[in-house]
């Protein structure tokens, strides 16, 4: 069977998983109601999520598998990391009562650790992480005989690739990547963390370094010859290049660096957001995408479900690709925008429309309904950001988002206020009584 038929029998039944990160309850129960299938979560010493996580308590999991299977949807627990002698001394031990609890995979990287839970839960089924950087069919084949029943491949890939290892491999489960942070290093593998403050990104520590604030500084000035500066000289006294660079928190300490008349991208990567792709990899037949940010808002979670859940509808229906989408993921913290290695070269009229939709719909979170008054009509908000009479806000909420323009606002004793200066104020504003736990974000 031809590719091209294949894909078109795939895109006519298919639909693919959508899987969500939660560093918390609260972001898992925001996830399941934005319509995830599945959640992905995990405890801080066995995945590579240390820092906002609130699954390190066994109990905590527990409640998170029971909160997915009551939903009728899937958990996951991460246990990706690369672990070193200490770690797989314990890991037994440790994993023994989460395996009891019966989340529905592993997410795991390490043969060794692989190998341990194949031998001694041979029914619990493993996930391969991304952080084992399967790039070809030849791989796929080979964690399939020791019994991995899904691989997460490479952010590396292009939809090509994909395309290829998924007709090589079609009795093999296979996720990607579609949004989130992208690393400067191969699939995460860095070692940048751990080289500035001895936080090892392998371990689950990373301090994302590779997104401080650095500036570049021709080499020779003054400021190179500061006390603490690395030599712009190789040992044997030739140039190594024309500038250094400076994080902004370690003033002096300035490190060789090249950069060419397109400048330099060893630092600081855009973050993936591939929703235009999603019709694509439905059609090559993908089982899960996948959406990064444990360390994320429950808003993030909230927007970056609904906008792929739509997107994987539409496409599983057959209908067009809404550019509109685009503009409503802009409204989150973000560092730009790339597609990744998904495609290398993009048609003129895709960029306008891109860039085009992504500016008209840029919004702000502003804040949180946390209750509502029958008497007054009015929603009580809980502020994140600035809020003024005369916003055009959008009210975001899983039964469907609806536009209102703010007209009316309280402060919490009554008194009609125009301005919410932002994070601390709880407000009053007229909303329907049908949206509690709803978010609230104004167009900028």
């Amino acid at each position: 069977m031809s590719l091209n038929v294949a894909t078109a029998l795939v895109s006519a039944c298919h639909s693919p998983e959508l899987l969500a990160p939660a560093g918390s309850p609260t972001m898992l129960r925001t996830a399941l109601a934005f319509g995830a299938d599945a959640i992905y979560a995990g405890q801080p010493r066995y995945s590579l999520r240390v820092r906002n996580n609130e699954f390190g308590r066994i109990e905590a999991l527990a409640g998170a598998i029971d909160d997915a299977h009551a939903a009728g949807r899937k958990l996951y627990v991460v246990s990706n990391v690369l672990p070193h002698n200490s770690k797989v001394r314990s890991y037994l031990a440790d994993m023994a009562p989460v395996v009891a609890l019966k989340p529905d995979a592993l997410i795991m990287a390490d043969p060794g650790l692989i190998d341990l839970v194949r031998e001694n839960w041979p029914e619990m089924p493993v996930h391969l992480s991304v952080q084992a950087n399967t790039v070809n069919f030849a791989a796929a084949h080979f964690w399939r005989k020791i019994g991995i029943s899904r691989i997460i491949l490479s952010r590396e890939l292009s939809l090509d690739e994909v395309a290829e290892i998924r007709q090589e491999c079609p009795e093999m489960e296979l996720e990607v990547f579609v949004h989130g942070a992208l690393c400067i290093a191969y699939s995460g593998r860095c070692l940048l963390s751990g080289y500035f403050n001895h936080r090892d990104p392998n371990q689950g520590t990373c301090t994302n370094s590779c997104r401080w604030d650095y500036k570049l500084k021709a080499a020779g000035t003054a400021d190179a010859d500061r006390p603490g500066a690395c030599s712009s000289t190789s040992a044997g006294g030739s140039a190594i290049g024309d500038w250094l660079l400076e994080e902004k928190e370690r003033p002096g300490e300035l490190m060789p660096i090249d950069e060419d008349e397109h400048g330099t991208y060893i630092m600081n990567s855009k973050d993936l957001r591939a929703v235009e792709h999603v019709r694509r990899l439905t059609e090559i037949g993908v089982d899960s995408l996948k959406i990064e940010g444990r360390t994320k808002s429950a808003y993030y979670v909230a927007r970056t479900t609904q906008v792929y859940r739509r997107a994987i509808d539409d496409a599983v229906a057959g209908r067009p690709f809404d550019p509109g989408l685009l503009g409503e993921l802009e409204g989150l913290a973000n560092r730009g925008y790339t597609d990744g290695f998904y495609q290398r070269h993009h048609e003129h009229e895709m960029q306008n429309y891109l860039r085009g939709h992504s500016e008209s719909g840029r919004s702000l979170y502003v804040g949180d309904v946390i209750d509502w008054h029958p008497g007054r009509q009015l929603a009580l908000i809980d502020v994140k950001n600035r809020i003024s009479v005369g916003d055009r806000l959008e009210i975001i909420h899983p039964s469907g988002n609806r536009l209102v323009a703010l007209e009316h606002m309280e402060s919490l004793d009554g008194a009609v206020i125009r301005v919410a200066p932002g994070n601390g104020h709880r407000v009053w504003i007229p909303l329907p009584a049908e949206l509690p736990g709803a978010m609230l974000a104004r167009f900028v």
